[in-house]
């Protein structure tokens, strides 16, 4: 790398948690960066989903180089045994930490396009040495280029999520009853949401921690006062086992394993009920304002007013065409990180801690970090997002020891098997042998529900 390039800042795309961690990682190190955030203000995916709780305490959403760099500010760090909204971390911890990076920060920047300097992706010539281009515009359309000497990729999933379609494409009539469908979990205490959904038959697709939530609120509507009347149809592509509902008592994360339970008690209360082995073909509009949905073997489900699409999300690559991406055909993760999280295979819900590592490209210096590296896998955690910026960073300073070093252990969620075996609803019943294996039925004891989360 030339001297002029190493004199480049390191472009960070997205002021999300990984993205502001990776800004103050690389600040640690005597690296500038500079953050290019498409939103108006810092987090502005995590602000999409403001009204729902994370299943991490406060205590695992905050990155070490970061609360460093807000200790000299009078930042107080928030309770750590706590539970925070996607609100409370937007505005009591990343908006600051975008407040004291300052400048190095630019608002209404959408990346469109990077490179290399002069180099498309078929040139090998001199590729290494050349800095990278970064074109990106403003809310207004105007456009930007600017200059690289590495790239971190923090953008995240949250603008792509996957349809309600089983094959991965938009089912049939998904787009023309797009007035009936979100793939965000509903804000139920906005009073022009929840009468959108109270008193209303709604089916919800989906088997993850998005699900739960979703479950989990259209319950609590159902028992309320003006929600009489309210249910959902829970649509899961797999069949039921002890693992469905997640870990339970033996995950880890307490609030974690607690939203699956609280996701069973929706069905076990008789606010949702479960339909398995069913993927989605066809979405219909009837003539008196409902939706039905046909699976492709035909089943055609009873009618209900809204649809709740929460099938997970997958990466927006269509920025980074120009560069040697190594991903894996089937996650579009890392090709290194992917055996590591597939779904296919992945058991016991452990994730080994990894950095630099396996977050390289055949392209040196660009990476993807935080939730877009593990493209359409799930499960993905902050913490995970901290030590993979902390190791890049490392790296981009020369400390090699440093970056190769694990300095993090993650939780386990006390759930084995992939998501290939359970896909099939007679293996699911017949499931649950390996390291941890789940019970077969799980049973929730008296007392009430516990409070919905989701997130990281």
């Amino acid at each position: 790398m030339s001297e002029i390039t190493t004199e480049l800042p390191v472009v960070v795309i997205g002021a999300g948690p990984a993205g502001l961690a990776a800004a103050a990682h690389l600040l640690d190190r005597g690296l500038e960066p500079l953050v290019l955030e498409a939103g108006p203000l810092a987090g502005a995916a995590v602000r999409e989903w403001a009204h729902v709780r994370l299943f991490s305490r406060w205590g695992e959403l905050v990155d070490p180089a970061a609360e460093k760099l807000l200790a000299p500010t009078g930042w107080t760090k928030p309770a750590e045994g706590t539970y925070p909204s996607g609100g409370d971390w937007a505005e009591r911890y990343l908006q600051p930490l975008a407040d004291v990076l300052g400048e190095q920060v630019r608002y209404g920047a959408r990346v469109t396009g990077v490179s290399r300097t002069g180099r498309d992706r078929i040139v090998d010539a001199d590729r290494d040495s050349q800095p990278f281009v970064v074109h990106y515009e403003n809310a207004d359309g105007h456009e930007h280029r600017l200059f690289a000497r590495a790239v971190i990729d923090a953008s995240g999933t949250w603008s792509t999520p996957s349809p309600a379609g089983g094959s991965g494409l938009a089912a049939l009539g998904e787009k023309a009853a797009a007035d009936h469908i979100t793939y965000r979990v509903p804000d139920l205490k906005d009073p022009a949401v929840r009468v959108r959904y109270a008193g209303k038959r709604t089916a919800v697709i989906g088997s993850g921690a998005s699900a739960f939530t979703a479950l989990a609120h259209l319950a609590d509507l159902a028992k309320s006062a003006d929600g009489q009347g309210t249910h959902a149809t829970w649509i899961l592509r797999r069949g039921i086992s002890g693992s469905t509902f997640g870990g339970g008592e033996a995950d880890q994360l307490p609030a974690r394993g607690a939203l699956g339970l609280a996701a069973k008690a929706a069905v076990d209360g008789g606010h949702a009920d479960a339909v398995t082995g069913f993927r989605t073909d066809t979405v219909e509009r009837t003539e008196d304002g409902h939706v039905i949905l046909i699976g492709e073997d035909g089943r055609r489900l009873d009618p209900v007013d809204e649809v709740v699409v929460l099938t997970g999300f997958r990466p927006d690559l269509s920025f980074l065409g120009e560069l040697r991406l190594g991903l894996d055909e089937r996650l579009q993760a890392p090709v290194e990180l992917a055996p590591l999280i597939d779904p296919n295979q992945h058991s016991c819900g452990t994730v080994y801690p990894h950095g630099v590592g396996e977050l390289s490209h055949p392209e040196k210096d660009v990476y993807l970090v935080g939730m877009k590296s593990y493209g359409r896998a799930p499960t993905f955690l902050a913490m995970t997002g901290y030590e993979q910026v902390r190791s890049i960073a490392a790296h981009l300073a020369g400390d090699h020891e440093a970056a190769e070093r694990v300095e993090l252990t993650l939780p386990e969620t006390g759930v084995c098997g992939g998501a290939g075996l359970f896909d099939e609803p007679a293996a699911a019943e017949e499931a649950g042998g390996g390291c941890c294996a789940a019970p077969a039925t799980l049973t929730i004891g008296a007392g009430p529900a516990p409070a919905s989360a989701g997130g990281c």
